[in-house]
């Protein structure tokens, strides 16, 4: 009999205990539901930061005249003015043109004044002779520019050099052409229709002239607006050719702030709305900025739902925004957020 009631009271002791460690098990699962749907709600609850990024307007400076980089006046960083020297280019093939060109000048003018005066026999000699000169050199232009061609089309040489050498080819050609009509017109005597011509032919040399200093004049590459060094891409001694770019400058008070945004979002981010950004870099200092851009950013730029029912393909839109003030302290790449 006691046996029995000491069973008795050893499994109600038990069951107790059970029902304790299941009473337990409950109450932690349901805290730990609670405290669940607690922080999804706090989460959901919590703003979207957007983050963009500041730019600036960036100007390319590059040159008409191919070269060498004989000097930078400029280093990376450094803040310059519109009209500032930036850097000096130095080519021998431009300063060989404008000696030619001025003794073709020179020999133009002879002619026309030779035409004025009448042809005598020392005229026509010289005109002959110039003729000659005319000729060899045609014949070393014509050789020159076979090897090169050849050269070329072995890719031993670059097209620049090929097209340099085809140029002075076809310049030899027309000074030619152009000395054997002086001297014809020598042989027989200027006439009216002859000194028009050699007075054009004086004229045509003149501008050939003008056009090679035109050039020349762009060996020294100013800065065409006032702002700052970012990028300087040649050394110093190395070949630049026609529109190479030489360096970059950010432009003085041209910043702004681009933000890629989904359309959802678009709500509050209209047309002329001003909105005040932040800039983690300076210390969370704030900007006031007003949009002036709003572009979709096409078919790449789609944020694609993933619930067959319920959701739709959401764009994504560039947003820029224009500070009120320029602040020098702000520079291109930092970071900007709207809470």
């Amino acid at each position: 009999m006691e046996n029995h009631q000491t069973n008795a009271a050893n499994e109600t002791a038990m069951n107790k205990k059970e029902r304790t460690i299941f009473m337990s098990i409950a109450m932690c699962v349901l805290a730990m539901v609670v405290l669940a749907i607690i922080g999804f709600i706090v989460m959901d609850k919590d703003d979207e930061i957007m983050q963009g990024q500041v730019e600036a307007t960036s100007v390319r400076v590059s040159g008409l005249m191919p070269g060498r980089v004989e000097k930078f006046y400029v280093t990376e960083g450094q803040k310059v003015q519109a009209g500032d020297t930036l850097v000096k280019i130095y080519s021998a093939t431009v300063e060989a043109k404008l000696a030619q060109a001025l003794a073709m000048q020179d020999a133009a003018k002879a002619q026309k004044q030779k035409a004025e005066v009448g042809a005598r026999k020392q005229v026509v000699s010289a005109a002959y002779e110039l003729w000659q000169q005319a000729k060899a050199a045609l014949e070393i232009r014509e050789k020159t520019y076979q090897r090169m061609e050849a050269l070329f089309k072995q890719n031993v040489v670059a097209a620049q050099k090929r097209d340099e050498a085809k140029a002075a080819f076809d310049a030899a050609k027309a000074q030619e052409s152009a000395a054997r009509s002086q001297y014809e017109m020598a042989k027989e005597g200027a006439q009216r229709e002859d000194k028009m011509a050699a007075s054009a032919m004086a004229d045509a040399a003149s501008g050939s002239v003008q056009e090679v200093e035109s050039i020349l004049k762009d060996q020294y590459l100013l800065a065409p607006c006032d702002g700052e060094v970012s990028d300087i891409f040649p050394h110093e001694g190395e070949l630049t050719a026609t529109g190479t770019p030489i360096m970059n400058i950010l432009k003085d008070n041209s910043k702004w702030i681009v933000f890629n945004v989904r359309e959802t979002m678009l709500e509050n981010m209209k047309m002329g709305q001003d909105i005040t950004v932040k800039i983690p870099a300076l210390g969370m200092k704030e900007v006031k900025t007003k949009v002036y851009f709003i572009k979709d950013m096409g078919e790449y730029a789609v944020w694609r739902a993933t619930k067959v029912k319920g959701e739709y393909d959401s764009k994504t839109f560039e947003v820029r925004l224009r500070p009120e003030v320029q602040d020098p302290d702000m520079r291109a790449g930092m970071s900007a957020i709207i809470d």
